[in-house]
């Protein structure tokens, strides 16, 4: 056992767990005037002091406890999953004490009974009062079974107890949303807290003093259930084993309802559920499940046998459904006006949108002349390739260059270009460009195009806009290399662009 420790809490709350930041159920859903459930791995305990100091300390037993402690005002229990062997308990602003920070408990299933005493609000109490003191026990269980009071304070107050709000929690926490990281992050490593690996599954268990017909919202047979529990894009299957057992499963749904559906199972392999009745009542057991799903499935259950209506989480996952297709309807529709400002118009055809050259420039230019390039057959675009390159040659005055008029040939003859247009994506072809005396030097306005414009380019040097639909026909991709030959040729018409997107015209015809 540790020793009394000073805890500084605030709010008349301490929280008690095994896996620091995890979020659960919000407090005031299910518990009593001593402890509230969080989820699977935290309560809160609530203290009579809003905001000061308590002494609180942790015993860690070998076997559950034989009897109930005496000299206590409140005591109550409930079960968490510790997967890492690890407790702690730290005021609701973030208070803490060493020696009970990251305490040894048993791995797996653990039980917690919280018991307090001399639980005053600062404005009763006096310096004659004890102060108020928390001890908890902690042991190994394989069992999860619902938070109980062992012992209730003649004071306590009556919380009002919201079955309905726990179960919607607890589904809703085995079927999370996918991350919506981004896939180009790496992504987070995991959490030693919650490595679970090696553990033994374990068992759900309610007990009805009475028989209870389950209405779980599928056709009853019996005192079981049969049939089949939406929740959103998948769906339990409750399947008849005998007379007392169900297999439970869970599988994907045949009609989802989200837009980017779950497909992700909370587990792969099925788990049983055994209803025996005896003379003290009906008796549950949900056997072979996740210890982390423990808690949820053990909330859910006490909607399915005592609740009424429908399911409180099929209405939730409706509307987070609704509302994340609304957000996806509306990213299609921007996503398509983009689509329409980068290519003049509708998307073209999967294979333009696919390539890597300046299809999006020239569909800016002329999007008519793109679809017409796409439409005709391979031989024909590249025959389009050829026409343009020697279109933008010409304009350059780059076509009687011999080396130049060389390449365009062996492109017209339908062989192979030299090395230099085609290792490096040309480089050697570029330099020799730049450094071959002949080459002319002219310049063109280039303020009609938004590709340049953007930059604050106004003018550039024709014969090296030109030069690029040469290169391109070493592109083995006719589709791609008279794209980018068209668009480059009538780059470096320059003020006569219209005139030759108006010849490209008539020569596809």
């Amino acid at each position: 056992m540790t020793d009394w420790a000073r805890l500084h809490v605030s709010h008349c709350q301490y929280d008690v767990s095994t896996v620091p930041g995890a979020t659960g159920a919000a407090i005031y859903t299910v518990g009593d005037d001593l402890l509230h459930v969080g989820g699977p791995y935290q309560f809160t305990g609530f203290c009579g002091i809003h905001t000061g100091g308590i002494e609180a300390r942790l015993r860690v037993l070998s076997v559950p406890p034989a009897e109930v402690d005496a000299g206590w005002d409140a005591i109550s229990e409930a079960t968490l999953w510790s997967p890492s062997g690890r407790l702690s308990v730290v005021g609701l602003m973030g208070g803490t004490a060493e020696t009970l920070t990251d305490v040894a408990v048993p791995r797996g299933l653990i039980r917690v009974r919280v018991h307090a005493r001399h639980r005053l609000h600062e404005t009763v109490r006096t310096d004659d009062d004890p102060p108020e003191q928390h001890e908890l026990h902690v042991w190994a269980v394989s069992e999860q079974m619902p938070c109980r009071t062992v012992l209730a304070d003649p004071g306590a107050r009556c919380w009002e107890q919201k079955p309905a709000k726990a179960a919607e929690w607890a589904m809703l926490s085995l079927v999370p949303r996918p991350s919506t990281r981004p896939a180009i992050l790496p992504p987070l490593p995991s959490d030693p807290y919650e490595d679970d690996n090696g553990l033994d599954r374990v068992t759900v268990v309610r007990h009805r003093p009475a028989p209870v017909p389950l209405p779980v919202g599928v056709l009853p047979v019996g005192v079981l259930p049969v049939g089949v529990l939406p929740v959103g894009d998948l769906e339990v299957r409750l399947d008849r084993v005998d007379a007392e057992t169900l297999r439970w499963s869970w599988a994907t749904a045949e009609s989802p309802i989200f837009p980017d559906p779950l497909t992700t199972l909370p587990d792969d392999e099925p788990t049983t559920v055994r209803v025996t009745t005896g003379p003290d009542g009906v008796t549950l057991r949900h056997e072979g499940v996740r210890g982390r799903h423990a808690v949820a499935l053990g909330l859910i259950w006490d909607h399915l046998l005592d609740g009424t209506g429908p399911h409180p989480w099929v209405e939730t996952l409706r509307g987070q459904a609704a509302e994340a297709t609304a957000q996806a309807e509306k990213a299609r529709r921007l996503q398509a006006e983009q689509e329409a400002a980068r290519w003049g118009g509708p998307p073209p055809s999967d294979r333009v949108r696919r390539l890597f050259g300046h299809a999006q420039s020239l569909a800016r230019i002329d999007r008519r002349l793109l679809d017409r390039i796409d439409a005709l057959p391979a031989d024909r675009q590249r025959e389009v390739a050829c026409w343009a390159a020697r279109r933008a040659m010409r304009v350059a005055g780059l076509e009687q260059l011999d080396w130049i008029a060389d390449a365009l040939a062996a492109a017209e003859d339908g062989r192979p270009l030299p090395r230099a247009f085609t290792e490096q994506n040309g480089a050697a072809a570029y330099g020799r460009l730049m450094s071959d005396p002949e080459v002319p030097h002219t310049t063109i306005p280039l303020t009609p195009d938004p590709a340049f414009r953007a930059f604050g380019v106004t003018e550039v040097r024709q014969q090296a806009v030109a030069f690029p639909a040469l290169v391109a026909l070493a592109n083995h991709d006719p589709l791609a290399a008279a794209i980018d030959a068209v668009r480059d040729a009538a780059i470096a018409h320059g003020d006569d662009r219209d005139r030759f997107l108006t010849e490209a015209h008539a020569a596809l015809a």
